[in-house]
């Protein structure tokens, strides 16, 4: 079983993106997930900086993917996609149907994002043949679907694609063509002002009996609360799973890839406070 660093869902001030990942140089991970996924606003970092991000961290150790955005509405960033896929160095993770496309086009390999949709063998199959070797799991659906997922791959006698399963991190949920953190502060999403970047992991929002509900980021929308999975990791050894997927949040990066490092020894470990793992269980993702 192998752990990976999802890309950096939120919006980080240049140095502190850079010193992230300096720091996860270090990390006991065997892939990281460098880009902007969520809003093609966000430009602290550009792509020669991604690249370069990208072959430091490859020196350290990883296999180091460069991530696409998971909503793409306009030519400008289409345009963005196409040079991420044309790189030239590092395979792509697809966060859309477009950088799959432009993949297939270009005959590159490629693996696929929690965004895009594959919920069936046939939809599997298709998307190998464009050249798919990895797919991140939808984040709603758990271990039966899966199960079936990849038992109906197996009897189609073809060989599965890797599977990677979101184990911490929030989920998330949906991207929309419109900005909440903006509208927040009475702003539309082209006046921005890059307020998201003073949210550095979101904003909760509760319900009107300040329950907690959901985490703006932006565009995208968050589940409240962190899933993680790291009690279940031995039950996820035994499931057709290759890959544990940690996104990072307010717990120290460090601690979290600690603890599925020893859950994957063997060792008792105990789940984040206040964490859900209800999707991987066929439960509501809320609880």
């Amino acid at each position: 079983m192998k752990l990976s660093l999802g890309a950096l869902q939120y919006f980080w001030p240049r140095d502190k993106t850079l010193a992230f990942y300096e720091s996860a140089a270090g990390l006991d991970v065997d892939i990281i997930y460098l880009g902007e996924t969520v809003c093609s606003k966000r430009r602290e970092l550009r792509l020669p900086d991604w690249i370069a991000l990208a072959r430091d961290l490859q020196s350290a150790g990883h296999e180091v993917l460069l991530s696409t955005l998971t909503l793409i509405e306009a030519a400008s960033e289409l345009s963005t996609c196409k040079r991420i896929v044309e790189n030239g160095d590092f395979a792509i993770e697809a966060g859309d149907v477009s950088a799959v496309e432009l993949c297939r086009e270009r005959g590159l390999p490629f693996a696929t994002g929690p965004g895009v949709n594959i919920y069936n063998h046939r939809a599997l199959a298709i998307l190998q043949q464009a050249g798919l070797f990895r797919m991140t799991v939808p984040v709603e659906l758990g271990r039966e679907h899966i199960r079936n997922l990849c038992s109906a791959e197996d009897n189609a006698q073809s060989a599965r694609p890797e599977i990677e399963l979101l184990a911490y991190g929030r989920v998330p949920l949906a991207h929309s063509a419109r900005c909440f953190t903006a509208r927040a502060v009475g702003r539309g999403k082209d006046q921005c002002g890059f307020e998201c970047i003073h949210y550095p992991y979101g904003q909760p929002i509760a319900t009107r009996e300040d329950q907690p509900f959901l985490n703006m980021n932006g565009i995208q929308t968050q589940s409240a609360a962190v899933t993680d999975l790291s009690p279940w990791v031995g039950e996820l050894c035994e499931e057709p799973v290759d890959i544990l997927r940690i996104y990072p949040q307010e717990e120290p990066v460090e601690e979290v890839v600690a603890r599925f490092r020893s859950a994957l020894a063997g060792e008792d470990v105990v789940a984040a406070a206040e964490s859900v793992s209800g999707y991987w269980q066929g439960r509501a993702g809320a609880h």
